[in-house]
């Protein structure tokens, strides 16, 4: 199905929606400058076709009730278009695919973009391969802290972490990590968590003389 085709199938609920189906927004850009929020897997494929999908993590999660113990499988999945965007989610169901599936669409309305830049002292190329500054992220008891890299280092960081940091465009980085970091998801979360603080940190690019 062609981008054309899926757009005129797609029937939105949301205001946001009928803005991106009318082509009052044109670029995913345009959703987070104007601070809106996605609520319709669709307007992320509208927007960011060909992102890649990664699951991260599936658990057999059990539950006791009335009738017996009820199995269910939880998976973890991140999403990204390796260009600074990146989402991930979890989601359950009594089976492996549909918990995948409903994880994937649950990491679409939750993607955020990322900053990259060249941060490193080393460097300085004012490309976009590595990260602006140091973040740290924590999830439960994993914290992880990234740090620049000049160009040709690559990602020194875990499976895990070289995973989402790859779905989000981050060639290059060292990274630091703590606590139970065989907890995958949470070691996932964290990461995604210091990510995410590339935009809520201040940059001297943001900095507008009024």
């Amino acid at each position: 199905m062609s981008k054309t085709e899926y757009e005129e199938e797609f029937q939105p609920k949301t205001r946001v929606g009928m803005m991106v189906k009318e082509g009052i927004i044109t670029s995913i850009e345009e959703i987070f400058q104007q601070s809106l929020r996605i609520m319709e897997p669709e307007i992320v494929d509208i927007l960011l076709p060909g992102l890649e999908e990664e699951v991260i993590d599936i658990n057999l999660v059990q539950k006791q009730t009335d009738a017996g113990e009820k199995n269910r499988f939880k998976a973890t999945v991140a999403v990204g278009n390796n260009n600074g965007y990146l989402g991930i989610s979890e989601a359950k169901a009594a089976e492996i695919g549909p918990a995948i599936r409903k994880a994937i669409i649950s990491a679409k309305m939750n993607i955020i973009p990322i900053r990259r830049g060249c941060g490193s002292w080393e460097c300085g190329c004012g490309d976009v391969h590595s990260l602006p500054f140091k973040v740290r992220g924590k999830s439960g008891s994993v914290e992880i802290k990234l740090i620049p890299a000049p160009r040709g280092v690559g990602i020194v960081a875990s499976d895990v972490a070289r995973i989402i940091l790859r779905l989000a465009g981050i060639t290059d980085v060292w990274s630091w990590s703590r606590g139970h970091t065989k907890t995958t998801v949470n070691f996932a979360y964290a990461t995604f968590d210091a990510l995410r603080k590339t935009y809520e940190t201040m940059h001297p690019k943001d900095w507008v003389r009024s």
